[in-house]
């Protein structure tokens, strides 16, 4: 085993170095072509086989512009980040075209084998040589722990992207409001570098309180310029990416709620509405840690109350962190209320 990050990934000098040939670089993304390989269309079918077709132009294009935009990054690169998943959106179109057709006609044989695509190598023009090759899947070893998530010697071994967008999601849009069961396309944003991503820290709280008593907590942050939160009531959840100002710190807000623990060796129930919530966007922050006092009115249950600080960015997602094995900005404590 070779040096691994904590998420499975090389040291990039192993990255460079473990180029095995299979891929290639080039200046353009090369696909079997689907239309010539189809029978004849019903009529009944013709509209909607037109509309996954140009899809798969669509995705083709996405591809090279990628690759010429991260084709230097390496053939392991290439492979898991643009070739694989393209593989498999191609497969869900395909998958489409073959279900519309096979509604109204005889069903279409051997699609599937279309999905895979090649990188046109540098310098070839369409004649002469043949595109290598690369295959949709990878050996893995099958390790998710000790710090090797693919168990292979290539970074992401035997893990090919399944989707980074929502084009063959079964859900529908995500709006903008807090409901669940949606696909959101927000692009993710700006990561800023590992020494400027945010972190915080609950500072001060109290052991114990009454039940219904008024307390304070006070938090620390660092590195979160507090001057964005999009209400969630108004359609500001999940829409805006991640976003740097010109120090490249993160624009965000923070985020506090206290909840009763039903148990303290069972997790609680996910959905439940927390005793106290509250986000602080007070267009503070910055590169120096500073302290914010949250007021909470009180606690109307005897308990365990968990109280918990958690950052956000402009999204309301935890910020990004240039590295896996980064802690994201959150804290918690436990105060006993009786």
């Amino acid at each position: 085993m070779r040096n691994h990050w904590g998420d499975g990934q090389q040291s990039v000098p192993e990255c460079e170095d473990g180029k095995d040939g299979t891929v290639g670089t080039g200046t353009a993304i090369a696909c079997p072509d689907v239309a010539a390989k189809l029978p004849q269309v019903p009529d009944r079918a013709r509209a909607e086989v037109d509309r996954n077709l140009a899809q798969l132009q669509t995705q083709i294009a996405e591809a090279d512009r990628r690759l010429a935009a991260e084709g230097n990054k390496g053939e392991a690169f290439i492979r898991s980040a643009i070739l694989q998943p393209l593989a498999g959106k191609r497969r869900a179109v395909l998958d489409r075209i073959t279900t519309a057709i096979d509604r109204v006609g005889p069903r279409p044989q051997g699609l599937a084998q279309l999905a895979e695509c090649q990188v046109q190598p540098t310098g070839n023009n369409g004649g002469g040589s043949t595109p290598t090759t690369t295959p949709t899947t990878t050996p893995g070893g099958g390790n998710n722990g000790g710090g090797n998530n693919g168990g292979g010697t290539e970074p992401g071994a035997g893990l090919g992207v399944l989707a980074n967008d929502c084009d063959e999601s079964r859900l529908q849009p995500h709006d903008g409001f807090q409901r669940g069961d949606r696909c959101v396309s927000t692009e993710f944003g700006e990561v800023g570098a590992a020494a400027n991503n945010p972190s915080l820290l609950i500072t001060q709280f109290p052991d114990q309180v009454g039940q219904n008593q008024p307390f304070t907590l006070r938090v620390s942050t660092r590195n979160l310029v507090r001057d964005r939160f999009l209400a969630a009531g108004q359609g500001g959840y999940y829409v805006e990416s991640s976003l740097l100002n010109d120090q490249g710190l993160v624009r965000g807000h923070f985020h506090t709620a206290c909840r009763m623990l039903d148990s303290l060796t069972a997790p609680p129930e996910p959905q439940e509405v927390p005793a106290f919530f509250v986000a602080t966007e007070d267009g503070r922050g910055g590169a120096q840690a500073d302290e914010v006092t949250i007021q909470i009115p009180g606690l109307p249950e005897s308990g365990t109350a968990q109280c918990s600080v958690w950052a956000g960015d402009g999204s309301h997602r935890l910020p990004m962190m240039e590295r896996a094995n980064q802690t994201p900005a959150f804290d918690s404590v436990r105060i006993d209320v009786n």
